[in-house]
C-alpha cells in the first residue's frame, strides 16, 4: 500500500477535483440566470397595473410615459385611445406571459447544454491526462 502511495501524483488528483469543481462552479452560476425571465415578467406584470391605476389617476398621460420603459416592448399597450386601455393591456398579458414562458424555456436549455458541453470538455481532457500520466508511471 504504501508502495501505492509512493506512485499517486497528487498534482494530477488535484487537478480532477478542480476540473469537476468547475463544473459544479457553472452549475450554480447557472443558477443565477434560470429566474431572470420570471423576474421580468413580474415587472412587467407590475408595470401593466401600474399603467392601469395610472390612467385613471392624475396627470395620467406622464405617468404613463414614466412606465414605458419597464414595459419594453409591451410599450405600445400604452399609445391609443385611455378609454381602450384596459382592453389592450388585458390583450398584451398573454402574449406577455407567452414571451417570457419562451424566454425561460430558451435559457433552461443554454443552461443545461453549457453544463453538458463543460462537463463532457473536463471528463475528456482529465482522462487524456489521467491516462498520458499512467503511461509514464
Amino acid at each position: 500500500m504504501a508502495r501505492d502511495m509512493a506512485k499517486m501524483n497528487f498534482s494530477l488528483i488535484g487537478f480532477m477535483a478542480m476540473a469537476f469543481a468547475v463544473v459544479g462552479m457553472v452549475g450554480v452560476f447557472a443558477t443565477y440566470a434560470a429566474p431572470l425571465p420570471l423576474e421580468r415578467a413580474l415587472a412587467r406584470e407590475a408595470a401593466l397595473d401600474a399603467a392601469l391605476e395610472a390612467a385613471h389617476g392624475p396627470n395620467a398621460e406622464a405617468a404613463l410615459a414614466a412606465l414605458r420603459p419597464k414595459l419594453g416592448d409591451g410599450a405600445a399597450v400604452l399609445a391609443g385611445d385611455p378609454a381602450g386601455l384596459a382592453a389592450r393591456i388585458a390583450r398584451e398579458r398573454p402574449a406577455m406571459r407567452a414571451h417570457f414562458i419562451a424566454e425561460a424555456a430558451e435559457a433552461g436549455f443554454n443552461i443545461r447544454l453549457i453544463v453538458v458541453v463543460i462537463t463532457v470538455m473536463g471528463a475528456v481532457f482529465g482522462s487524456v491526462l489521467l491516462s498520458g500520466a499512467t503511461r509514464r508511471s
